[in-house]
Formats: C-alpha cells, sequence, structure tokens
C-alpha cells in the first residue's frame, strides 16, 4: 500500500478541525480504545493471541499512544511524535520477526481508522457538527493512517535487512504456523506452503542452532526451512534424515553450535525441536559429548532422563529418601555403589573393579543398602524407580562418562578401614 508521510510542514492538514474539538475527543479515548482492538481481533484473530501474551502491554501502549498523539496534534499541532514514530517502528519489527508480511498490519490501521470515524460521526449527532467537518476530520484521519503505516514500513524494512531476508518471507511464517501443532488445520498450511512453493513433505526433522552462531543461507539446502529472528534460532529439514541429508547439513552447519532433533511427522514437528533444544542444553552443560552439532538419537537416555529436572529431584527425595540422614561422603559412596550394583548386577567383585576398592568394602556397603532400604530394592517397581533416580543424579553430575574408573579411595583390606570406607 502506497502511503504518503505528512511533514510538520504539512500539519496544517488538521487545520479545518478547530484546537477545541481534542477536549471532545479525549474523554471518548478509553471506550473507543476497546472498541478498535475487539474490531481488530474479529478481523485479524492471530491479533487476538498477541493482545493476551507477553508483549501484549507493550502493544496496548502503541495502539493508546498512537491516538493520542492524532489527538495531541489536533490540540496542538507542532506536538511531539517522537514516541509514537518509535513505536510504529516496532510494530513493523515485531511483523518482520514474527514472519508475517505487513497486510495484516495495515488492515489493523485501517480498521482502527474506520472505528475512530464512525465514532465521530457518533459525537458529531451529539454536537450537530457539519458534514464538511466530518469529512475534512476523515482526510485528516486517513492522512494520519499513512503516517503509521510508513513507520511501520521502516521498521519492517530495517528489520528483514537485519535478518538478511526478502521482504516476501512467507517460508518462515510457515514455518511457525508449522511449529504451532496440531491446532493449525493442514489445510491452511497446504495453501500457505503452496503459495511459498514448498511442498508439504510427511516427515520433517528440527535442528536448535545456538543463538551467538548460524550457518549462512546460502550454505543450506533450498528446501531448509530457517527463522533466525527467533531468540533461540532453528532449522527444519524435510523428509527423512538420509546419509545424503545429514552429510549436507554438516557441512552448513560447520563453525555452528547445533543438535539434530529427532525424525518426526509434520504434525509433531514441535516435539522435534524441542528435544533438539534440550539436546543443545545438554551439550551447552557438559552432560553429553562437546561435539559441535549433537544429535537426539545417540542421546536418547539423557534426554528422557533429564527431561524434567525438578521431577528428577522428587524422584530422588522419594527413592533415595533412606540415605538421607548420612554425611554427605557416606551418601556419595553409597549411591555410588548402589548406582553400579543395580545397573551391572555384578557381583562384589565386579562392582569393587569399578568402584576402584577392595569387595569386602563393597559387601559392607552393600549390607549398609539392605539395611537402609529394606524391602524397596526387592519390589520391582520401586527398584526400578530407585535405578532411575540413580542414573538420572548420575548423568546430571557426570555425564555421559563410562561408570567406574578408580576413585579416590584406597584398595584397603577388609575391616575396621572398610567400615570407615562406608
Amino acid at each position: 500500500m502506497a502511503v504518503m508521510r505528512t511533514t510538520p510542514e504539512q500539519a496544517e492538514s488538521f487545520g479545518p478541525i478547530p484546537r477545541e474539538f481534542a477536549a471532545v475527543m479525549r474523554p471518548e479515548l478509553p471506550s473507543l480504545l476497546k472498541e478498535m482492538a475487539a474490531e481488530i481481533v474479529t478481523a485479524i484473530p492471530e491479533y487476538g493471541h498477541l493482545l493476551e501474551g507477553p508483549n501484549a502491554r507493550v502493544i496496548k501502549i502503541g495502539i493508546e499512544q498512537s491516538i493520542a498523539t492524532f489527538v495531541d496534534r489536533v490540540a496542538a499541532p507542532t506536538a511531539s511524535a517522537a514516541l509514537r514514530d518509535d513505536l510504529c517502528r516496532q510494530f513493523g519489527r515485531f511483523e518482520a520477526y514474527e514472519g508475517r508480511s505487513l497486510d495484516s498490519l495495515q488492515s489493523a490501521y485501517r480498521i482502527g481508522c474506520q472505528v475512530a470515524l464512525r465514532r465521530v460521526r457518533s459525537v458529531g449527532r451529539r454536537y450537530n457538527l457539519s458534514a464538511s467537518f466530518i469529512l475534512s476530520f476523515a482526510d485528516a484521519l486517513f492522512a494520519y493512517m499513512g503516517d503509521l503505516a510508513e513507520l511501520s514500513l521502516e521498521g519492517y524494512t530495517q528489520a528483514l535487512a537485519e535478518l538478511g531476508e526478502e521482504p516476501d518471507n512467507r517460508r518462515r511464517r510457515l514455518l511457525r504456523r508449522i511449529l504451532g501443532g496440531t491446532s493449525v488445520a493442514r489445510s491452511a498450511l497446504a495453501e500457505l506452503a503452496e503459495h511459498s512453493g514448498w511442498p508439504l513433505p510427511e516427515e520433517v526433522t528440527l535442528v536448535a542452532v545456538a543463538a551467538e552462531t548460524r550457518p549462512a543461507k546460502t550454505a543450506l539446502d533450498k528446501d531448509v526451512l530457517a527463522d533466525f529472528g527467533d531468540p533461540e534460532p532453528h532449522l527444519l529439514v524435510p523428509g527423512p534424515l538420509t546419509e545424503q541429508r545429514r552429510a549436507s547439513l554438516s557441512a552448513a552447519l560447520t563453525g555452528c553450535r547445533a543438535a539434530i532433533g529427532l525424525t518426526t511427522s509434520l504434525s509433531e514437528a514441535a516435539d522435534s525441536l524441542r528435544w533438539a533444544r534440550h539436546t543443545l542444553a545438554l551439550a551447552d552443560a557438559g552432560i553429553i559429548g562437546d561435539e559441535p552439532v549433537a544429535m537426539s538419537e545417540d542421546h536418547l537416555l539423557p534426554l528422557w532422563l533429564l527431561g524434567d529436572p525438578a521431577l528428577v529431584d522428587q524422584i530422588a527425595k522419594k527413592y533415595l529418601g533412606p540415605l538421607v540422614g548420612l554425611t554427605a561422603t557416606q551418601r556419595s559412596r553409597l549411591i555410588e555403589t548402589l548406582r553400579i550394583w543395580l545397573t551391572t548386577r555384578g557381583t562384589a567383585g565386579q562392582v569393587a573393579e569399578q568402584l576402584g576398592v577392595h569387595p569386602q568394602t563393597v559387601r559392607y556397603r552393600i549390607r549398609l543398602l539392605d539395611r537402609a532400604f529394606g524391602d524397596q530394592l526387592a519390589h520391582p517397581d520401586d527398584r526400578f524407580a530407585t535405578e532411575i533416580a540413580l542414573r538420572a543424579l548420575h548423568l546430571r553430575e557426570h555425564g555421559e562418562t563410562p561408570a567406574g574408573g578408580p576413585h579416590a579411595e584406597d584398595r584397603r583390606p577388609a575391616g575396621a578401614d572398610a567400615r570407615q570406607e562406608a
């Protein structure tokens, strides 16, 4: 939509509107804002989520400021519009980062003007305002809308330049729709995909990319969707993850820190991205290997066991509770012994070999564990939950390192020394 900005020198376009009319308009603003928001959401449903989401306050302030500035310019044509200008540019930037065109935002501006004009006609009947006055007001209002639209276009264009994207970024919008999950109708996805020149696949694999690193777009296969405007950048790879696709993806991610999620159906794409991001977080924490590009499929156990850290703590609290009264050193030694014993089902000698202690020390610890846990280790479900807690804690503290290896403990003879080691 072509728009024309009004400059301070053109402020006389508000001239036919008496400055005193601002006092008539101000009491109307609170209810007018509500009416505008309701009609905009009805016409553009996706904006309903924005007005209820984390950015709702900023959006509402921007709408209020846009209307208030118009009234201020009626009262004083040279009044500053700096705050309004900045907020309108932010609106444009937001649309770019959301992967949308400016069509919806410009429609919202038009709806806002129509609602305002309808209100002025109602007020006009109350105050017996002339038809020529209403026409002059309409001219000023739609010229003002042109200002808002051009300011938003400036922000939109600047954001696209920062993202390195062309003005038509339907593919990023498509990616965000796909990640919306089952709430998005496949027919709507198919239509957007057709407009984007991107055939909908049956399977997809999502890739999480560390915020401070990103691949060059030219290095990616042409059918890979990318969203580098998200605070947590990511890619969508269509189709199965073949060896050829793995090779091209690895080459494109050279120099990046990233994690490749599991291949899922299109409707489960959000799960693939969630697993990829969790894998990247585990790599950052040193829990899994430090390879630049981690594969979720290589770390399924840590993904599962550490998928809910707070729940891991609760499981450990419940099933390792019998050891709570011990000193930190005693508890650590018994937990490690119990973990290896349950994991390997080995003899005292085999467990001792992994711990780097004397077999008699292991036997003594097992007797302590039997007394502490009682029937818990004999019950299959409780024993399984105990092992899960032990494995999760070990992963969180030590990562995917092989169990065992010599500890700081010496191989001492059985007897009193073994009791001290417990």
